[in-house]
């Protein structure tokens, strides 16, 4: 009954503090971590939150944390890669229930409506269930919907083309394309908010696009793998007679920035905290952490952290 009563009443409020406030709801990557969820980091400012990116397991810890899905605002996608989309329905429905009263929407660069058309057609037949179940005053059919929102990037154009996203009450949001070839396009964004300011930069190689954006921001939350361990996994996986798995560890050194590289890149910008996440692999102890990171140190000596599930970074406002 304890247990019941403080799961139904938990409720967590993403935005007790006024200022900007960052946190990591999936840290991993496509490689299997039975401690972390797939990409996915909620920005909270002005009342309410944004969530980049919805990686697989990410929705469940948002409800197992109890923030209450009727704060989400909206969901930025930096790319369509599956290990970045797969929970956008999840959260869909989280804000649903929560009380959601219009279409959630969802930003993204060229292709956006597409997934969104997909989502909506999957799921058309569970939300007539849900309607039909729990009543239209409760769950309105068209509030379950959701609303595509292209940005102006398109398909072949240029690294580092920047557009605004929104900029309301006081957050200002803006997105930039980085490099993830073959993937075409993918973005970083960035939101400003009271003083404070955080970049995320989705999946990209070593780009001067994120440079670019990240310039003097407070924390840089930056995907990187670390290409050393990747090619031992290839070896390994060509000694143990499999093809297929040495052939996919091998193509995904060529789109994805070394852990080195967004080091130098967060030097380069005056970063103040340097966040990685959607590492590859995940590192789920201390000693692999060692491993991942060697050499970081070297390039940058303080100001860098390793995500979790859970991390929670708070900027106070004009601090």
């Amino acid at each position: 009954d304890r247990v019941i009563t403080t799961r139904m009443a938990n409720q967590v409020d993403p935005l007790a503090n006024d200022g900007l406030q960052v946190l990591i709801c999936g840290s991993s990557s496509p490689l299997p971590s039975r401690e972390a969820a797939g990409p996915c980091v909620i920005v909270a400012a002005g009342g309410r939150i944004w969530i980049v990116d919805a990686g697989d397991g990410s929705a469940e810890n948002l409800q197992l944390w109890g923030i209450n899905g009727g704060s989400i605002a909206g969901v930025l996608l930096t790319h369509f890669h599956s290990d970045h989309i797969e929970d956008l329905q999840a959260m869909n429905l989280q804000s649903w229930v929560a009380g959601r009263d219009a279409p959630l929407p969802v930003y993204g660069p060229d292709g956006v409506a597409d997934v969104v058309d997909g989502f909506q057609l999957a799921y058309k037949h569970s939300h007539e269930y849900r309607t039909a179940h729990h009543g239209a005053d409760l769950l309105p059919a068209a509030a379950g919907d959701l609303r595509a929102m292209p940005l102006a990037i398109q398909k072949g154009d240029p690294a580092g083309t920047a557009v605004e996203v929104f900029s309301e009450d006081g957050l200002r949001v803006r997105a930039i394309k980085v490099e993830h070839a073959p993937v075409d396009p993918a973005v970083a964004y960035r939101f400003d908010y009271r003083g404070r300011s955080v970049v995320i930069s989705g999946d990209t190689t070593a780009s001067e696009a994120v440079v670019t954006l990240s310039r003097d921001v407070d924390v840089l939350v930056h995907e990187a793998l670390a290409a050393h361990i990747v090619r031992r996994m290839t070896s390994a996986a060509e000694k143990a007679d499999n093809p297929r798995m040495a052939k996919i560890t091998h193509d995904i050194l060529d789109y994805h920035a070394t852990p080195l590289e967004v080091a130098e890149i967060a030097n380069r910008a005056n970063v103040q905290l340097l966040v990685y996440y959607h590492m590859v692999p995940y590192p789920e102890n201390a000693l692999v952490g060692d491993v991942w990171t060697r050499g970081v140190s070297d390039v940058r000596a303080e100001g860098v952290e390793l995500s979790f599930d859970g991390m929670l970074i708070v900027l106070p406002p004009d601090s």
